[in-house]
């Protein structure tokens, strides 16, 4: 089953054509790696299926439709932070859970907090938590109602090993639990750990997709990082 079908999607904002027949499909699921260097696409791909842009030509669908929050439950994680940072902790997560319908959202928060090491943290105010326990946060908030389909964007950025691996762990359970999730990084080992298959964009056009594996062959058996590399240039990585 498809989750996300992109066919010929083609994006442009006057002259400027940032997706170029972009085509590729999400299965029900599976965790999809959406890759790519600066200036490739990826923001304005989430921002078409998520129905902010429309596209010039081509469809881009979540679950057979153009996405309407109303009919489509989607856990979207930017990489901009949006939380109210003058509010208590688990004020803003329990607040954010009742908006999603979450019966006992303060609970599960405060099960949330205690697994990310944040249980001493839920009275203090969000402005006084680094940008990493931020991060934490927002994940909570993203995955609380366990939607179907989850978009993480650079969900790990800036984090040290064992907090990547402690949020690699949370997605992975998330997969698990029989979410679909679409993730933006540019750590590769997190595509070779989780992602079932990925698409690398560059000037909105696929240069590569499939399994990690088919990727890796059509590039002479190079590991991830290096066809990252041969793609993008070093600058990107």
């Amino acid at each position: 089953m498809k989750v996300i079908e992109v066919n010929d999607l083609v994006v442009g904002f006057g002259d400027k054509v940032v997706l170029d027949g972009l085509s590729f499909e999400v299965n029900k699921g599976e965790i999809f790696g959406l890759l790519g260097g600066n200036g490739s696409g990826k923001t304005t791909t989430l921002r078409t299926l998520l129905n902010f842009y429309k596209p010039t030509s081509g469809t881009a669908l979540i679950n057979g439709r153009r996405f309407d929050s109303e009919v489509t439950r989607v856990g979207y994680l930017p990489e901009e932070r949006g939380l109210y940072v003058k509010e208590r902790v688990l004020d803003v997560m329990t607040y954010f859970g009742r908006l999603k319908g979450v019966r006992g959202a303060a609970k599960w928060s405060k099960r949330y907090l205690e697994r990310v090491g944040l249980a001493d943290k839920m009275n203090e105010r969000l402005e006084k938590l680094s940008s990493g326990q931020q991060q934490k946060v927002q994940l909570g908030i993203t995955i609380i109602d366990a939607p179907g389909l989850l978009i993480l964007d650079e969900p790990t950025k800036g984090f040290d090993p064992v907090n990547r691996r402690l949020l690699m762990d949370i997605i992975e359970e998330r997969r698990q639990a029989g979410a679909t999730i679409v993730l933006i990084t540019h750590y590769m080992e997190e595509v070779e750990r989780l992602c079932d298959r990925a698409i690398l964009l560059k000037d909105g056009k696929a240069r590569a997709y499939g399994t990690i594996q088919e990727i890796k062959k059509k590039f002479g058996e190079k590991s991830l990082d290096q066809v990252f590399i041969d793609i993008y240039g070093e600058e990107e990585v």
